[in-house]
């Protein structure tokens, strides 16, 4: 295979696209984890440090 078949892997809209590299997504990921669980066990947390 050439090097020509590796780069044409995307569809024609998303070749202009530039994608985040996959840690940023991770750490995105974990972030809203755990925001979400802080604000859905919110009572249950705070009522530890009563």
């Amino acid at each position: 295979m050439s090097n020509k078949d590796n780069k044409e892997l995307r569809p024609t809209k998303m070749r202009g696209v530039a994608f985040p590299k996959a840690k940023y997504g991770v750490i995105l990921a974990v972030i809203i984890i755990i925001v979400v669980n802080i604000i859905y066990y919110k009572e249950t947390i705070f009522s530890f440090f009563k």
